[in-house]
């Protein structure tokens, strides 16, 4: 089979076929690309995917991946990731494979089939004139044959003509002769150009058409095979990439089957276990003898033994009273129980650096406050007051014994990476000290001593350091209670190692200045250590704007937690009025904040607020 013999006369529907077929393969080529675009866009959505659910650094959520179903899910994401990367494999592979190729391939085909069809024109071209030559010596001999006959027509009647001369009639003779003449060697011509004419037809239609034509077929064919091989190449590239896709699926399945459940359990009981047992029966109170109330030692009484039992806080979240809510816990917190100091009295204010001190208000029996706490309305903006007054003690004595204990351990390994850090240093620099020494053009060794000696020094204070929390954790892993004699140890340890700091953080607002301590305060400080457990929700809060200024009026030293102080003629900005509980907070810096007596400044409120007051 060849175009040449079986389509000689189909010149012009072979040209409109062979630019069909280019059209086709520009169309897939089109194709290949538009998926290449789609692989590199689902490759760039699953990395943003992939980016997106990965726990931010130095945040809550990394702390949150220590469990195993998290870390199956970061594992996943992963996997995903080198997912998204083989897509893009597809992506580069399809390009640079199918796509360049055939693009450089379409300009060779075009190349060719412009120079082929040109060629079949040209012959087209010469056997047109072979044609047009022919008709013309054709169309001349007819012509010249008539001439020579009207010439011999025209002799024979002045021959027969007795009345014309004898010389007409001979030159009537010669023209017949001559145009009899022009006849044959039109004749002769036109018999050679049809020999020609011949000659040239055969070679086109058996020679020149079909090797042109056997070349268009061929060029077609080759387009044809280049399809399928790119098609081909086409699913090789995605059968490429499916062994890794396989792994990386195979990576998420065996992720999925590392999830401990139990071990997951461990881990919240780890990190949430306060080491505390659970509080005991709480007494029958009789009220038919006045003012005597017997309790318990695990009940909410004032006395020291049933403080153990109120003194947790920190992130256990296992309170006394789960059926009271935060809300209300707030509300008593941070209502204020004793007035403010009131300004001295002499003209000097250094005489009196903390006022006179207030008197003592007489206890209230437990249940009225315990009422109150259950009563008393939410106010959220307190616990801001309340985290920001004060400070986490140095030896983590706010939290629960084995959040402690932790707490302690984390830090006494921060600290061995830092020595172990220093020491390196320290070795670096006595080294380079070495090589000055060795080669003194190198530098002078005694410009290390200053950092050799700071150091040594920076060694000596880390270690004092670490010695300090080591203490603290041999005290809180000595204390903690064994499984066994967990309830006999605990009120003795929770005593000794919580009281201080827990009686200093109840006095942020309740109490007064001068330090005077109550029993009703020391209830007031054992549920104020709650208030830690809403640190998490305030941790992003922005600064409290200022809403005026104050000018102090005497010199105060806030000596208390919370309070902060001032000097007499002192400008400071007022972040919150007084609430009817005689305190004015205040600001000296972004980060120097808290309460001084409202009567010992003069406060300046912006227009913008509700009226203009002035305290004198």
């Amino acid at each position: 089979m060849s175009w040449g013999t079986e389509l000689w006369d189909q010149f012009d529907n072979l040209e409109k076929h062979t630019q069909w077929g280019i059209d086709i393969l520009e169309k897939y080529i089109k194709f290949v690309k538009e998926r290449t675009e789609i692989e590199l866009s689902y490759a760039k959505q699953l990395r943003n995917l992939s980016k997106k659910y990965q726990p931010k650094k130095n945040s809550k959520e990394e702390e949150e991946y220590k469990y195993t179903a998290c870390k199956a899910f970061l594992s996943t994401l992963n996997e995903m990731n080198d997912y998204a990367g083989q897509h893009e494999v597809i992506s580069e592979n399809m390009t640079s494979q199918i796509t360049v190729d055939l693009m450089r391939y379409v300009q060779e085909l075009k190349q060719e089939r412009k120079s082929n069809f040109h060629d079949g024109r040209k012959a087209q071209q010469h056997i047109e004139t072979c044609w047009k030559q022919l008709e013309s010596s054709k169309r001349r001999f007819e012509r010249d044959c008539k001439e020579a006959d009207r010439a011999q027509q025209y002799f024979e009647k002045m021959d027969a003509d007795i009345n014309v001369t004898k010389a007409d009639v001979e030159k009537a003779r010669q023209q017949a002769q001559l145009r009899h003449q022009m006849a044959e060697d039109s004749k002769a011509d036109y018999s050679s150009i049809l020999q020609r004419f011949n000659q040239e037809q055969w070679e086109y239609y058996h020679t020149h058409i079909p090797n042109i034509f056997q070349k268009i077929q061929e060029m077609e064919e080759r387009r044809i095979v280049r399809i399928g091989e790119s098609m081909k190449t086409y699913a090789e590239v995605d059968r490429q990439v499916i062994p890794i896709i396989g792994k990386c699926l195979d990576g998420i399945v065996k992720a999925a089957e590392s999830i401990d459940q139990k071990n997951d359990s461990q881990l919240v009981v780890e990190a949430y276990k306060s080491g505390f047992e659970p509080p005991g029966d709480i007494e029958f109170e009789d009220y038919t003898q006045p003012m005597k109330r017997t309790v318990s030692e695990n009940s909410l009484s004032s006395s020291k033994e049933g403080k153990a039992e109120l003194k947790f806080g920190g992130k256990s979240r296992g309170k006394l009273w789960p059926f009271i809510k935060k809300n209300k816990l707030m509300s008593l917190l941070t209502s204020p129980h004793q007035p403010p100091p009131p300004p001295p009295a002499s003209a000097s204010p250094s005489a009196v650096p903390n006022g006179p001190q207030s008197p003592k208000q007489q206890k209230e029996p437990l249940s009225h406050r315990f009422n109150e706490f259950m009563t008393s309305k939410p106010k959220i903006h307190c616990f801001r007051s309340l985290k920001r007054g004060g400070a986490t003690p140095e030896d983590f004595s706010n939290l629960p014994p084995e959040q402690r204990r932790k707490k302690l351990q984390q830090k006494v390994d921060d600290l061995n990476k830092e020595i172990q850090k220093e020491m390196d240093q320290r070795d670096a620099i006595t080294k380079m000290k070495d090589v000055y020494l060795k080669n003194p053009q190198m530098g002078d060794p005694a410009s290390l001593d200053h950092k050799l000696a700071e150091a040594t020094q920076n060694i000596e204070k880390l270690r004092l350091e670490t010695h300090k929390f080591e203490a603290w954790l041999a005290e809180v892993e000595g204390r903690l209670p064994a499984r066994s004699e967990q309830a006999r140890r605990q009120s003795g340890m929770y005593d000794g190692q919580t009281h201080q700091t827990v009686t200093n953080c109840a006095q942020d607002r309740e109490s007064s200045p001068d330090g005077s301590y109550t029993e009703e305060q020391s209830q007031e400080s054992e549920l104020k250590v709650l208030a830690a457990d809403f640190d998490d929700e305030f941790d992003d809060e922005e600064p409290l704007p200022a809403i005026g200024t104050c000018k102090a009026l005497y010199t105060f030293e806030g000596q208390n937690e919370g309070t902060i102080s001032v000097v007499e003629g002192e400008m400071l900005s007022v972040i919150e009025e007084d609430k009817g509980d005689g305190w004015t907070r205040i600001r000296r810096s972004e980060d120097e904040e808290g309460y001084v007596p409202t009567s010992y400044v003069e406060v300046y409120l912006d227009k913008n607020a509700k009226g203009a007051k002035t305290y004198i």
